[in-house]
């Protein structure tokens, strides 16, 4: 019997590359839905990644492999909830749909797994200069989509003015995701106080009539 040719060898010598195993949308699903649950459960102190990855059925050092710790991964966990369960339905005007992601922010920090995590990584942040960026870039600047959505969406409703200078349209922008990111976070969080329809109908039409000021021309403030 011939004997079977042998596998050509590889671009390093005498085997061939092994490609590296792809990573598991299921297994990183399954990672922080169960940081989410062990934070609640065991509080920031006593959460180490070993209980997640007991939690989750995976080896820890598929852990180690995409997280430097259990700050990077709590963050990636509460991004995850954010991407998730925050949208900007077109509800037909610009203060409708800020009353409408106002109330599904709210009802997110409502949730114990997003307020046990949030709480905990800003309050290490504080501590991290590197933690504050990765919350900076997996938080904040995703979420901002939702304000330049709803911008855009209300300038084509001729609501708002269009920003030509993109400096200016960027600070509005910021502006706008802090101030409603900023009022919603210290009501729910800080004051424990309940956004309902009221509330975010009152907060809405005072941020319509504040925007429609800063965004005429001639009322923005000079670039420092």
């Amino acid at each position: 019997m011939t004997a079977a040719p042998s596998p050509a060898p590889g671009p390093r010598g005498d085997r061939p590359a092994r490609p590296g195993r792809p990573r598991s949308a299921a297994a990183d699903r399954a990672i922080l839905s169960a940081t989410r649950e062990a934070l609640v459960e065991l509080g920031w102190g006593k959460l180490t990644l070993g209980d997640v990855a007991a939690r989750a059925g995976v080896a820890k050092t598929t852990l180690y492999r995409r997280w430097a710790g259990k700050s990077e991964l709590v963050v990636d966990a509460v991004a995850a909830l954010f991407d998730e369960h925050l949208e900007l339905p077109d509800r037909g005007s610009l203060q409708a749909d800020i009353e409408g992601v106002v109330l599904q922010f709210a009802a997110l920090l409502e949730r114990p797994e997003t307020k046990t995590a949030l709480m905990a990584v800003v309050a290490e942040s504080t501590r991290d200069d590197a933690l504050r960026e990765r919350i900076r870039g997996a938080i904040v600047d995703r979420q901002k989509r939702l304000v330049l959505l709803g911008r855009e969406r209300a300038q084509t409703r001729g609501e708002l003015p269009h920003e030509e200078d993109p400096t200016t349209a960027a600070r509005t922008a910021d502006l706008i995701f802090d101030v409603i990111a900023g009022a919603v976070v210290h009501r729910t969080l800080v004051s424990a106080e309940p956004v309902d329809p009221e509330w975010a109908r009152g907060f809405a039409g005072l941020l319509v009539g504040g925007l429609a000021a800063v965004a005429t021309p001639g009322n923005q403030p000079p670039a420092a």
